[in-house]
């Protein structure tokens, strides 16, 4: 048997060492159906590096999936092309932002300071501010009232007793310049 088909020597062993771009290169002088070796620097020719990218990104996306549901593992994906399109994946029984949390705490990087902490708390805060308020509003126009304790129907009451009265002023202001503009006239 021959050096090069023992294991660990001869190109089969040479491709694993390789970086993890760079496809395997073709046995010298077999002339068979291999890859060719590429150089990985920037595709020149705009048509012929859409297509890379396309099919790159989808074998990375393919073997994202793959990984996920063979090896049970928490996976994300995230692509952007050179337009700026997005193309992501994430495992099903996780998201995105958790597996980024993840990163951040097993890593030590922080991806987001506390601004941004302190901003994605605030925008919580309005969210549910947002929520009540929609509530509120169904009441005071007399829907979803059957959860509602007599205490808050007082008040419901008042408010609309409150609203009305303003809202009475308000007509007899606008009656009340009419009949002054009409009588001008």
């Amino acid at each position: 048997i021959p050096q090069s088909h023992h294991a660990g020597t001869g190109p089969q062993s040479a491709r694993r060492n390789q970086p993890f771009l760079t496809p395997p290169e073709e046995e010298e002088g077999g002339g068979g159906m291999g890859r060719g070796k590429i150089e990985i620097k920037r595709i020149e020719n705009q048509s012929n590096r859409q297509v890379t990218f396309s099919k790159r990104k989808n074998g990375i996306l393919k073997k994202a999936k793959e990984i996920s549901v063979l090896c049970d593992a928490e996976v994300g994906v995230v692509v952007f092309s050179s337009a700026g399109k997005l193309y992501d994946f994430c495992s099903p029984r996780t998201s995105l932002s958790r597996i980024l949390e993840k990163y951040q705490t097993n890593s030590g990087k922080i991806l987001w300071d506390e601004k941004h902490k302190s901003l994605s708390a605030e925008i919580d805060r309005i969210k549910k501010e947002n929520d009540n308020m929609q509530i509120e509003l169904r009441h005071l126009k007399g829907e979803d009232m059957n959860s509602l304790q007599p205490k808050e129907l007082i008040m419901i009451e008042e408010a609309l007793d409150n609203g009305l009265t303003s809202l009475h002023e308000k007509q007899m202001e606008h009656y009340d310049r009419l009949v002054k503009h009409v009588c001008m006239s």
